[in-house]
């Protein structure tokens, strides 16, 4: 505990320190540098209900609002292009992406005859998980992300999402039927709320191992500052104290003994093992591992019979942190958040002011903040190590000194803290204890970057202001 501490005290103080924001005039963001590979990011700031515990920028729902919104972000698709952009990955967050799925295709369809696209991303919401969104999906979207949350309805009732996203078992359904649309299917899910025990945990891990998805993500809680009096009033007051233990619990649930049914993408991202390497049925592993922690297995309903569950190997590679794979990424739409070279830029958060900016030939950049050296080399250090190996080779290559050279204390407290299985000249690869002090670091710092957000939002003025904070 004392080194999840301490881990969570440095990281909250080195993100106070370098995640502030600075006015900024720039126009643009700068072009990019030549062989340098970048994913382009589009937010859509646009939600049916508002959750208690998120952060991003997000607005009630409005067609009016929405419409002329994704218009403006495809003008500024273009904008990057004149830039000299190029991307092989599109990543579209939000909010709601596919809040208005003919605008959302639309958007794609430009993005991928515009740019060198590969493969695109898209978050959505469990009520989307219908024939008339999935048909339009397919093809364009290879890995599909659905906010699950939980499937346990009590905390889906105590966030707000029961009566609009359905019940945890007409979400399981949907999933099942949803799966065989996509190269991967991702159902985001969240630990550690106040209510949440080890029974309701391990039934949610296995309701997601029968769900036939074939990742999952399992994040922490993270009550950032903006979202902690909704949290406490919504689901409780945060405690830190058991996370790890339930970090434990889905580590040894999905991912642990000599037939595992995931693998690790990345600290907290697992990826279903294809079936011909297991020797059980996916719900029959999930009850046997169950069993092996003494507790009941709550699933009462078999797998679907013909579901598919492994996906190809390239698609095995695709995680939710976009940032593991991609340092640098330009992002498009109100909200995005924007990393390239030293500098962070922080697009308006006013939708409002979004399409002025654009409909007079701008980007909506508000704010930027710029890394020193350090900053940097501490940044590579926790989203390589998060993606579960760092090229130390590469980092001596980039940042001109070697890791230890570079960031001497950060890997002496590793090292003690046995965060490491291997560490030679090549690479550094993580023990399960060094995941989850990963979990710790990427909590703290997505915390740090919710309050970045903060910082954005507190410009908003009038009507959107009080969209968001009321009266």
């Amino acid at each position: 505990m004392l080194s999840e501490r301490m881990l969570t005290a440095v990281v909250r103080q080195c993100t106070k320190q370098y995640l502030k924001l600075s006015p900024t005039d720039d126009r643009h963001v700068p072009g990019p540098v030549p062989g340098q590979r970048y994913m382009l990011y589009m937010h859509v700031p646009f939600c049916e209900r508002l959750c208690p515990y998120c952060s991003f920028n997000r607005f009630p729902f409005d067609k009016d609002r929405a419409a002329p919104y994704f218009a403006n972000m495809r003008k500024e698709m273009l904008m990057l292009k004149d830039l000299g952009y190029d991307f092989e990955s599109v990543y579209v967050g939000g909010g709601t992406p596919t809040i208005m799925i003919d605008e959302l295709c639309e958007t794609i369809d430009l993005a991928r005859d515009t740019f060198s696209v590969r493969e695109v991303s898209s978050e959505t919401n469990p009520n989307h998980l219908i024939p008339a969104y999935l048909d339009k999906l397919r093809g364009r979207v290879q890995r599909l992300s659905v906010g699950v949350q939980s499937f346990d309805n009590g905390l889906l009732k105590q966030m707000d999402r029961y009566d609009k996203y359905g019940s945890g078992e007409e979400i399981l359904e949907r999933i099942r039927e949803a799966s065989p649309y996509f190269t991967s299917l991702n159902a985001d899910m969240i630990f550690n709320f106040p209510a949440q025990t080890e029974d309701i945990l391990i039934s949610d891990i296995e309701r997601v191992v029968e769900s036939g998805a074939s990742q999952t993500t399992f994040y922490p809680l993270m009550a950032s500052p903006s979202v902690a009096r909704s949290l406490a009033r919504t689901v409780g007051k945060v405690d830190y104290s058991r996370e790890r233990l339930f970090y434990q619990i889905i580590d040894e649930l999905l991912a642990g003994g000599s037939d595992p049914l995931f693998d690790h993408g990345s600290a907290w991202t697992f990826n279903r093992v294809p079936l011909a390497c297991q020797s059980a049925e996916p719900a029959d592993a999930a009850e046997t591992l169950a069993d092996s922690l003494h507790q009941p297995a709550a699933g009462d309903q078999p797998a679907a019979e013909g579901q598919p569950v492994a996906e190809p190997a390239e698609a095995r590679g695709m995680i939710d942190e976009y940032v593991v794979d991609y340092e640098e990424y330009p992002a498009i739409g109100s909200g995005g958040i924007t990393y390239l070279g030293s500098s962070l830029y922080v697009n308006t958060f006013s939708v409002n002011d979004y399409n002025a900016a654009i409909e007079s030939g701008r980007m909506s950049l508000m704010g930027k903040t710029t890394f020193s050296k350090r900053d940097r080399m501490r940044y590579r250090f926790m989203m390589q190590l998060f993606g579960l190996r760092l090229d130390k080779r590469q980092f001596k290559e980039d940042f001109g000194c070697t890791v230890e050279a570079g960031l001497p204390v950060e890997m002496a407290f590793m090292r003690a803290a046995g965060a490491f299985e291997r560490d030679d000249a090549d690479e550094i690869t993580l023990t399960p204890r060094g995941r989850y002090l990963m979990v710790v670091m990427m909590r703290q710092f997505f915390i740090g970057v919710n309050n970045l957000r903060d910082q954005a939002r507190a410009a908003l003025v009038g009507e959107e202001r009080e969209l968001i904070f009321g009266e």
